[in-house]
């Protein structure tokens, strides 16, 4: 048992992988690249633009942060946090998420996502930190993401069913609590 939990410890924060190497281009979204992380614990250093903090190399939360820079020229007033707290459930559908000065949406909520949203994702049994991405595509039906760091083999994108009811909105995946809106 200890030995399993070592191993799988050890998975997380290395590259296993030969495809590709830590920090390498995998793909993009307007020009912002999406990079390669390795094991999904693995930390590459912090990146820091112009003294302001994007987060840590090749995470999830690094690639919104420099997407939502250099895409929207958006510096988040809160500049630091793991991917679970870009949701704030005491925000109202609709409101102002002041610590990242974008407009929160819940799931289910009144509002489509649309391209460009964050999607924020509330932790799991192998990820306590919750995971977000940017919507990249949306259609009546399903809800495609932009992620970088899902994990050692995944996919860059990821599509969700996406459905409506009595006026609301919703993404269908449990995981899903919201989105962000610039």
């Amino acid at each position: 048992m200890v030995v399993g939990m070592f191993l799988y410890k050890f998975s997380k924060k290395v590259n296993l992988n030969p495809n590709y190497e830590i920090g390498q281009v995998i793909d993009s979204l307007n020009q912002v690249a999406v990079c390669y992380n390795g094991g999904v614990r693995h930390i590459g250093g912090r990146n820091v633009v112009d003294g302001y903090n994007v987060g840590l190399k090749y995470q999830c939360v690094e690639f919104v942060k420099r997407y939502y820079l250099e895409h929207y020229n958006h510096k988040m007033p809160d500049s630091y946090g793991h991917a679970k707290s870009f949701y704030d459930p005491d925000i109202k559908d609709g409101d102002i998420n002041k610590r990242r000065d974008l407009t929160q949406f819940s799931n289910p909520g009144s509002t489509k996502p649309k391209v460009g949203d964050l999607i924020v994702m509330r932790p799991s049994r192998t990820n306590k930190f919750g995971h977000v991405g940017i919507v990249s595509e949306v259609t009546d039906k399903d809800v495609e993401m932009i992620q970088q760091n899902g994990g050692t083999f995944a996919s860059t994108r990821v599509r969700f069913g996406l459905g409506r009811n009595e006026g609301e909105w919703w993404i269908e995946n449990e995981r899903v609590l919201g989105w962000l809106r610039k």
